[in-house]
């Protein structure tokens, strides 16, 4: 990493000519306040791995390479009091996924240094590094064997696929059209990836000395994810889907016990559910995992359980959490265990005893999703129970920090200083308020412009987040705190559908989205207004995946907004079924029959019905590759919005999937893209400078 080298790069001509329309943003963007140059020099803390001794840290520190428009993974370690900062792999690579051996002595990691990503074992008393694997696919998920001889990883495994039929005369050195490409799988496109290729995840065994990795899974099912030795050193705890209808099943998975000397299988759970992330106790007597009984709904909570290593005695630790359990780790004592989840916006660390008693850690991680302001965050717990995590403040990306069990907190790093201590920028404030529907409470988050002064009238961007069953939060956001910095008051919040705040809150779009999330989102609106510094005359709307749904769906039921951007949407239900990557999944949970059975629930809950109201000027914003909300609907809606006479336009974001952001300049783009639109429809002479 050479930060000074990113800090004096410039940002490449075409970013001037991308913006010159966008003449408030580059008026208002000073020394000060941030601006899209910024987006370059952002770095942030991730995946922290505390050592065995308990001593010191390492995590990935990530920073953004302007020369390769990426994001470049580094280890550094840092002692937990704060002291001896220093880089451990650190040069124009990517080194990732920090693993230590049982006793310490080792490291392994996956690094990109010779070219394909590999893996790497570094003997930290030698400080010499050998080369683990050469294989030919990324592997992942890496897991020391209890004696620490071993390493498990995960890594796809292509496989032939025999085409139904082939022209056989084609003559030496013609020059002809490619093969047809002959598809018969179900979930045939990946986002992220595009054309998933025939194959499967598969787990190997490698001698940590180096040597040929070797296969113990078989079959056309994906094994994948977080793995767990056996005590003995014998065996391998897995998560697989291996049901006969998984490609329509597509959450579902069990455990499986795998013998890695004779590839004997042992089925270990059967839900109706997804099972998963299974965690060995420290004396080998016990599992955890995350799962759930299937219900049918659309969000569904994952629940923390422990079993005996045979898979007998079942027993669910968080029934009375009514939130979903995210990354699980046991305390050294095998006692209990500690596990993330989402509470009100915010991520937290809890304790949970194997009695079921549940104490909470810290609710401060965050500050790993540099777009948008999304719940986000990693952790580790030391050998005492100290939890070190990646912490936010909402006005920069994530540092790390570290809580003792009394509470006690300690900022380990600063990353960040260098960009934002002479940068003015504001924290989200939250406001609560109650739904004009059903008076239930909701949650949203205010970001003023720098300079903010109460007495004066400022334009509104509303800011809908996707999923629909995800949480934004008062972490750090580059397009909330890009959108500020031009002179905009940012809302953002939780409609009715979000997670966070309970099954029943989330389940209250189940089989009905978009329906009263919009009243929700337009509750919100009042209340900000009713705070009296908003200028009516110039609200604006925009949101991403989910959120551009609902984007294009408020423009069809109202007029109040003076432009919009509507962000890879889906606009039309029933051609999406078919056309999304996981259409398998959506027709199961999202609605109750199949289009073709009953399309009019499709139809009704489709923003493209309703563009016949449509008069709000409307930017449709998509990323080319993007399969998870193909490219054709964005196509649909501004084909709609142009026979219906509405002013718009049509941004394809290039090389870029459902996820804008994982290249930075096109997270500068959009963000760019979105504020330019909205300068051109904000009506100036109502708005005090």
């Amino acid at each position: 990493m050479n930060k000074n080298y990113l800090i004096k790069s410039s940002i490449p001509l075409l970013f001037s000519a991308l913006f010159a329309s966008h003449t408030t943003f580059a008026h208002e963007a000073t020394s000060n306040t941030l601006s899209l140059k910024d987006v370059f020099n952002l770095e942030y803390a991730a995946n922290p791995v505390v050592t065995p001794d308990g001593k010191h840290v390492v995590y990935e520190r990530r920073s953004m390479d302007i020369m390769t428009d990426s994001v470049r993974r580094n280890l550094w370690s840092v002692a937990l009091d704060g002291s001896s900062h220093l880089p451990i792999l650190s040069d124009s690579k990517n080194h990732f996924s920090p693993v230590f051996s049982p006793d310490g002595t080792k490291l392994a990691y996956l690094s990109s240094k010779e070219g394909k990503v590999q893996v790497y074992l570094k003997d930290l008393a030698s400080n010499s590094t050998t080369r683990v694997t050469d294989v030919s696919m990324s592997p992942s998920s890496m897991s020391f064997s209890p004696d620490g001889k071993y390493l498990a990883f995960s890594m796809f495994t292509p496989t032939k696929s025999k085409p139904l039929f082939n022209l056989d005369f084609k003559p030496k050195d013609a020059k002809w059209a490619e093969s047809a490409q002959y598809i018969d799988q179900t979930n045939f496109q990946r986002d992220g990836m595009g054309m998933k290729r025939p194959g499967n995840m598969q787990v190997y065994v490698v001698p940590t000395i180096g040597g040929t990795p070797r296969q113990i899974t078989q079959g056309a099912h994906d094994h994948a994810g977080t793995m767990t030795w056996a005590k003995n050193g014998r065996q391998l705890i897995i998560a697989a889907n291996t049901k006969e209808d998984a490609e329509f099943d597509m959450l579902n998975s069990d455990l499986f016990s795998i013998d890695i000397n004779t590839l004997k299988v042992t089925q270990l759970t059967n839900m109706t559910g997804p099972e998963h992330s299974p965690q060995l106790s420290p004396n080998g007597k016990k599992i955890a995992f995350v799962g759930n009984e299937d219900n049918g709904k659309s969000n569904q909570l994952s629940q923390l359980y422990v079993m005996a290593s045979d898979g007998s005695n079942i027993e669910n630790l968080t029934k009375n959490l009514d939130r979903s359990v995210g990354v699980v780790k046991w305390a050294d004592n095998g006692k209990g265990l500690y596990f993330s989840y989402d509470d009100m916006g915010k991520k937290n660390v809890a304790y949970v005893s194997l009695s079921g008693k549940i104490s909470t850690k810290t609710s401060n991680l965050g500050g790993t999703n540099l777009g948008r302001p999304y719940t986000s965050g990693h952790y580790d717990v030391t050998p005492k129970g100290s939890v070190v995590y990646t912490a936010s403040q909402g006005d920069r990306p994530a540092d790390l920090a570290i809580v003792n069990r009394k509470g006690k907190t300690i900022q380990l790093t600063d990353l960040n200083g260098d960009v934002f201590d002479h940068k003015l920028v504001n924290k989200p404030e939250l406001m609560t308020l109650k739904s004009s529907v059903d008076k239930r409470e909701l949650q949203a988050w205010i970001v003023t412009p720098p300079n903010f002064d109460p007495t004066k009238k400022y334009p509104l961007i509303l800011e809908i987040h996707g999923g629909p069953h995800t949480a934004y939060g008062p972490g750090y956001s580059t397009e909330v705190q890009l959108m500020a910095a031009a002179g905009y008051v940012v809302l953002y919040g939780n409609p009715r559908g979000s997670t966070s705040q309970g099954e029943e809150f989330a389940n209250l779009i189940d089989k009905n989205y978009p329906s009263q999330d919009y009243n929700d989102l337009m509750d919100m609106v009042d209340a900000t207004i009713a705070k009296g510094y908003i200028d009516e005359s110039n609200l604006f709307v925009t949101g991403g995946s989910g959120g551009g749904t609902l984007t294009s769906w408020i423009i069809g039921k109202t007029d109040r907004f003076k432009a919009s951007v509507v962000a890879k949407p889906v606009i039309n239900w029933i051609s999406m079924i078919g056309a999304s990557d996981i259409y398998a999944y959506m027709s199961k949970y999202w609605f109750t029959d199949l289009p073709w059975n009953d399309y009019e629930q499709y139809w009704n809950r489709s923003p493209l019905s309703l563009v016949g109201n449509v008069k709000t000027p409307t930017m449709v914003l998509t990323g080319e590759l993007d399969v998870r909300t193909p490219m054709s609907e964005s196509e649909q809606y501004y084909g709609a919005l142009r026979l219906q006479g509405v002013e718009s336009s049509l941004v394809r974001i290039q090389g870029a999937y459902h996820g804008i952001a994982a290249k930075p300049s096109n997270l500068a783009r959009k963000i760019g893209y979105i504020l330019a639109w909205f300068d051109k429809y904000k009506d100036e002479t109502n708005t005090e400078d």
